[in-house]
């Protein structure tokens, strides 16, 4: 996990290109038989994370793909996001991967580049069941399979009963008991654009955000820079609150009880999410419907909710089944439908070294 969770941090220095939703093609007849044919003796060639959330990827779609199919696949691990960018960069016009998966900055800067093909959206039946704001982006040039997503954590010892807004990191019963994304985390600016929400401004007028975040500069235990301090910090119960941050920064650490960790999604202005995506490259090896066989596999409810459960992050299948064990960690299917905000990256991307001086300028003073 520790790869993505990289990306996800200094994802704000290098935000790409505003999500762009597309409306599903009909029908599905065509797309539907392609899904039922057999792939044995073909291969395909998978490039995804080294970290946990790659080897999650390997395990709960690219095994039960095999084993559905009779396809191999062939996988090739990279160290975050970056690293996947350079790698198909490096390949250029040689046929080398089928399939990548990744986070939307690095979908958008592949696709900015000229090196991904646009999926066929008639091959992708279970994009029936994907809410349209979540089926693509990067211009069109990839498919949705998970959300990153962001809520407030708390101590399950001392808050008896999960916040429902995000005021309650300024309540005064909370002061010095709290943390807070560190400035170059992507976190920070989705805190600065919903502490504006609330103080009556928004994403485009950002100064009554940075004014309230001023509001809890002596109020601050810690800027969560390192994940495994937060958790021990809660462990032995010297955190109440914090965020936004995901549970998927310690997915260990969350689900043991005597960290005494819970996460909220159920805030009433909601929470920030990032589309991650599955893209084609646009010189690839494999055959074109086994590729989109196993893009379209991605997004089966059943390999959407072990997905979600295993690294603790939304599924984008509105029917997904999350396992039990993990349904107190992932946002739902309601909660997805409700809640999650995008915010417009194209217009961040403008603005971002300035939010990161000002939001850095609030805490280190």
């Amino acid at each position: 996990m520790e790869d993505i969770k990289r990306g996800r941090r200094n994802a704000i220095k290098t935000i790409g290109a505003a999500l762009a939703a597309t409306a599903l093609p009909m029908p599905f007849i065509g797309g539907v038989r392609a899904q039922e044919r057999s792939f044995a003796g073909k291969t395909l060639r998978l490039l995804t994370w080294s970290d946990d959330t790659g080897t999650a990827a390997l395990r709960n779609i690219a095994q039960t793909f095999s084993a559905k199919t009779g396809a191999k696949v062939i996988a090739d691990r990279a160290d975050g996001t970056s690293g996947m960018v350079a790698k198909v960069k490096a390949a250029g016009e040689r046929p080398t991967y089928d399939v990548i998966t990744l986070a939307g900055v690095g979908a958008s800067g592949l696709a900015d580049a000229g090196l991904l093909t646009k999926p066929d959206l008639d091959k992708l039946p279970n994009l029936k069941d994907v809410p349209e704001q979540y089926r693509t982006g990067a211009n069109g040039f990839g498919i949705g399979y998970l959300l990153w997503s962001d809520g407030l954590i708390y101590n399950t010892s001392t808050v008896k009963t999960p916040p429902s807004s995000y005021e309650a990191l300024w309540d005064q019963k909370y002061a010095g008991r709290i943390f807070l994304p560190p400035p170059e985390w992507a976190e920070a600016v989705d805190l600065a654009i919903i502490a504006a929400k609330m103080a009556g401004g928004s994403q485009q007028s950002i100064e009554p955000g940075f004014k309230k975040l001023a509001q809890l500069k002596d109020r601050v235990m810690t800027l969560g820079e390192n994940p495994n301090q937060i958790a021990d910090l809660f462990r032995t119960g010297s955190l109440d609150l914090g965020g936004i941050y995901s549970p998927a920064f310690f997915p260990d650490q969350i689900r043991k009880p005597e960290y005494n960790m819970g996460v909220t999604y159920g805030m009433k202005e909601g929470f920030a999410t990032q589309l991650m995506f599955s893209v084609i490259p646009k010189a690839h090896p494999g055959d074109a419907d086994l590729i989109h066989a196993f893009i379209n596999h991605s997004l089966d409810a059943g390999v959407q909710g072990r997905m979600a459960a295993d690294v603790l992050n939304g599924p984008v299948n509105a029917k997904a089944v999350i396992p039990a064990a993990s349904r107190a960690f992932v946002p739902s299917a309601e909660q997805i439908a409700h809640n999650a905000v995008l915010h417009d990256d194209k217009a961040l991307a403008a603005v971002q070294a300035a939010w990161i001086k000002r939001y850095t300028e609030i805490f280190s003073a």
